[in-house]
């Protein structure tokens, strides 16, 4: 990368291409959860390109990407990260506006985990890896609405997990514990229709 080019300024985008080639390179091995974090830290941070290119320049580069810097797809979709040690997070998409239709959540997560709020009209899919650890999906079982966008959950766990809470139209404007328990009542099949 040229010395002009490392001063202009980031996209939103490229720090989602950034944080992805970390977690995929952590996946691997090629880089600790510590190590994920702080650099994760720093690309959410970073306001250079410059300062993106630092944090992946001792990683391979896939064929065909000439910097540590993915090139920005014309049309890509939305990615977030949440790192959890020793900790967790609350994840609230009840009123989420998804961009294109489709949303990814990669969540990596030492002795930790989070909790992930999600409307049951829409269709979720969920991936990864767990050690001593998992993920549970609660929630009633309605298929999504036609049209509905597509939340891919990929939790890679180690001693710790993800809870995804699958929220009938009640739980709309009250409180997360009060959503968690909407929630649970609609999974065992106790929960009266809308209304």
């Amino acid at each position: 990368m040229s010395e002009p080019d490392d001063s202009l300024r980031v996209s939103d985008a490229e720090r989602d291409a950034v944080l992805r080639t970390l977690g995929d390179n952590a996946a691997v091995g090629r880089l600790t959860l510590d190590e994920l974090e702080e650099r994760s830290g720093r690309a959410l941070t970073a306001k250079t390109r410059g300062e993106l290119a630092t944090l992946t320049s001792d990683l391979p580069r896939e064929a065909g990407q000439a910097s540590g810097v993915s090139p920005v797809p014309s049309r890509k979709k939305p990615v977030r990260w949440m790192v959890a040690i020793m900790g967790g997070d609350e994840i609230d998409l009840r009123e989420a506006e998804i961009e294109g239709g489709e949303l990814t959540l990669n969540l990596f997560a030492l002795m930790g985990g989070a909790n992930i709020y999600v409307p049951d009209s829409v269709e979720v899919e969920v991936g990864g890896f767990s050690f001593m650890g998992g993920h549970e999906e609660v929630g009633g079982e309605r298929p999504p609405r036609p049209g509905a966008p597509l939340i891919r959950i990929r939790a890679y766990n180690v001693m710790g997990g993800a809870s995804i809470y699958r929220l009938p139209p009640q739980a709309r404007g009250v409180s997360l514990k009060e959503a968690r328990r909407l929630s649970r009542a609609a999974g065992r099949g106790q929960l009266p229709p809308p209304g």
